[in-house]
């Protein structure tokens, strides 16, 4: 079997030392280099072209985000950053890195490489999978979503979104397009605790709506995001004065927490027919039931579709079993929940 050749980027000797181990207990990993700064490691790239890369956004002379601009037009490979608690990682997605992992402090080196094993291998085999932002931008065209308001009154009481790896630039994408008059959204992205809020916070600053770092008891309500927590399932109950959210800490489901399944099954049972479900692009097949559930209660369901999806995992899964009313481009997305807006009068 071909391995995985991975270059790591890391100006810390400890950290390059860890993920060499980490990344190579995996049979289907090889680190074949490792760089302590950019300049080492783009002659590097230029005479091993390595599979994937992981970067440190943190290094002297020239940083991993400015190195990861310059990279990319010239020499576009799949790229990890592995960071500590830092919202560049969001300018590193922007630039084209598929994922990122938390570098976390006060671990051991012990602690740390089993940390890194569990996190970073599997990201290393996806982005590896992964379609690169530049690809996908050239293959469908952006029909940008009306920025007038709805007409008439929509009977859908909220929207729901999955997503994973790729998705914190398809998020963006979205919720760029949508005006204060939308419905309430309420989101699972996953992604690392602190990173939500910091999530959050920036496409809080880039839309028209109001996002923010969900906690228990908020109101879903027209106009405003509410994204789960990293740490916690969120799931959305119906109370007599409306819809809420509950964010509680709780076991992995799907291998994820926040768990899309979790919250498409409860906005399933709490908004029926009443809802609009979204599945973006990510790994694996989390979502896909949960959308199910949410078609079969009478909700419309889109899926974004192959050509678009940096993995098309998720999306994938639920088309397979049933569960998505219409297959949609990314670009096309945020108008097609629109239209489905403006049929529900």
């Amino acid at each position: 079997m071909k391995k995985i050749r991975v270059l790591v980027v890391d100006d810390s000797f400890v950290i390059r030392n860890v993920l060499e181990q980490s990344l190579n207990a995996d049979p289907a990993l090889e680190v074949i280099a490792t760089a302590c700064n950019a300049y080492e490691a783009r002659d590097l790239i230029v005479k091993l072209r390595p599979d994937v890369m992981t970067l440190d956004i943190e290094m002297p002379r020239m940083n991993g985000l400015d190195f990861l601009r310059r990279l990319m037009p010239q020499y576009p490979m799949p790229v990890v950053v592995v960071s500590s608690l830092d919202d560049r990682v969001f300018d590193a997605m922007e630039a084209g890195a598929v994922d990122f992992v938390h570098k976390p402090a006060g671990l051991t080196r012990s602690q740390l490489a089993e940390f890194m094993r569990q996190e970073l291998n599997e990201k290393v085999k996806v982005a590896y999978t992964a379609k690169l932002h530049d690809r996908k931008k050239k293959e469908v065209p952006v029909v940008r979503a009306d920025p007038s308001r709805l007409s008439g009154s929509s009977e859908t009481k909220l929207i729901a979104i999955g997503a994973s790896t790729g998705g914190t630039e398809a998020v963006r994408d979205i919720l760029t397009q949508f005006a204060t008059d939308i419905p309430g959204v309420v989101i699972v992205q996953h992604m690392p605790a602190g990173f939500t809020a910091m999530f959050a916070e920036r496409m809080n600053n880039q839309c028209q709506v109001a996002v923010k770092e969900a906690k228990s008891g908020d109101k879903v309500k027209q106009g405003q995001v509410l994204l789960a927590p990293g740490d916690k399932q969120m799931r959305v109950v119906k109370k007599k004065d409306g819809l809420t959210v509950e964010c509680k800490f709780g076991e992995r489901v799907s291998g994820h927490c926040p768990s899309v399944n979790v919250l498409f099954n409860s906005v399933a049972e709490a908004a029926k027919d009443k809802a609009v479900g979204v599945i973006l692009t990510g790994m694996g097949s989390d979502g896909a039931e949960g959308l199910l559930e949410m078609h079969r209660q009478g909700a419309i369901t889109i899926g974004q579709d192959e050509v678009t999806s940096a993995v098309y995992g998720m999306p994938k899964v639920a088309h397979e079993i049933g569960a998505v009313t219409y297959q949609v481009g990314l670009p096309n997305i945020a108008p097609k929940i629109y239209s489905v807006l403006n049929t529900r009068k």
